[in-house]
């Protein structure tokens, strides 16, 4: 078995192969060549904590995989990263578990690919401004992937801590990314000069009012997994001339702000445009004017890890990177 850590694997993969990889998936998806089980959710809730157990298969390219990831938010204040996992990956042909890696940044990296490819789909083509409402650790990866496909010239960053949208920022810079960067405190403010916002955040309350939006904003939400949890408003929902999902039977478990729509009455999932997989594969009509507010609402599934760890085994292979051991 190939062991791969997470060093390894942000200098091996990139961004735009994790794009590549992922849109490759989400076309199997359309041609029914995956396998995609519900995952299981074990929450803590003393310790407002949860453990993903997370399959899929690829049929075609016969290979499993399995995530597992643990999200415990109080872990920074013992020096612990909140988010931690794991993918095993298994040869479909035989049997044979071929590679064990890390999967925090892979976790990070893939939903930072389907922000970046629904925003190639769904925002403005003349994108300008970039809006960022939450500094933690995933919303740097959703900053690059929309970087990767769209004119960004100008980011802003919204955090309830000054202190960390300014940590945030100078990373971007020592990334390389030269985009120009301001922090806004507030979120209205920010809100109305967004051509593109990106929310990731664990709020249980909406972070911006949908009555702010400017005709034509693409919303990426990505930081609510609960149905307890709400990043946009019903507002914005309604607003939304188009909502698209990554996975919809996910999103109806798992996404509040819908959920929340859904049992207020004025709105249902029958409503939603379509998932991410019917876009990629070209089956949807998309954006028809600069005027329509769009939503991308992601909640993941494991066969967007498994994309990105097939992506991360090749690679490792061909360049002979991680480790061999015996099981």
């Amino acid at each position: 078995m190939l062991v791969i850590n997470e060093k390894q694997i942000q200098n091996l993969y990139s961004m735009s192969e994790a794009i590549t990889d992922v849109t490759a998936i989400l076309k199997a998806k359309e041609q029914e060549k995956l396998v995609n089980p519900h995952r299981t959710v074990i929450d803590f809730p003393e310790r407002e904590a949860s453990a993903l157990y997370m399959p899929s298969a690829d049929l075609e390219g016969n290979v499993a995989g399995v995530k597992v990831v643990t999200i415990f938010p109080r872990n920074p204040a013992q020096g612990k990263p909140t988010t931690q996992g794991v993918i095993l990956l298994t040869d479909a042909t035989n049997g044979e578990h071929i590679a064990m890696m890390g999967a925090s940044y892979l976790t990070r990296l893939r939903t930072g690919a389907l922000s970046g490819i629904a925003t190639n789909l769904l925002a403005k083509k003349d994108s300008r401004t970039l809006v960022v409402i939450g500094t933690g650790a995933m919303a740097f990866e959703q900053v690059l992937g929309v970087l990767a496909v769209r004119p960004i010239e100008n980011i802003i960053l919204v955090n309830r801590t000054s202190e960390k949208a300014v940590a945030f920022g100078e990373k971007l810079t020592r990334f390389g990314v030269t985009v120009s960067w301001e922090v806004e405190l507030n979120v209205a403010k920010a809100v109305k000069k967004a051509d593109i916002i990106c929310c990731a955040t664990r709020s249980n309350e909406p972070v911006f009012e949908g009555a702010e939006l400017r005709p034509g904003t693409h919303i990426n939400g990505v930081g609510s997994y609960l149905p307890s949890m709400r990043e946009v408003d019903e507002t914005t929902v309604m607003r939304a001339a188009k909502i698209v999902v990554d996975d919809l039977a996910g999103v109806k478990d798992e996404a509040g702000e819908l959920i929340h729509c859904a049992k207020s009455g004025n709105w249902s999932f029958d409503q939603v445009y379509g998932e991410l997989s019917e876009l990629a594969a070209g089956d949807k009509q998309i954006r028809q004017s600069d005027k329509e507010i769009t939503f991308f609402k992601s909640v993941g599934a494991a066969y967007f890890d498994l994309a990105v760890a097939k992506g991360v085994y090749a690679k490792a292979r061909a360049v002979g990177a991680g480790m061999e051991v015996e099981m």
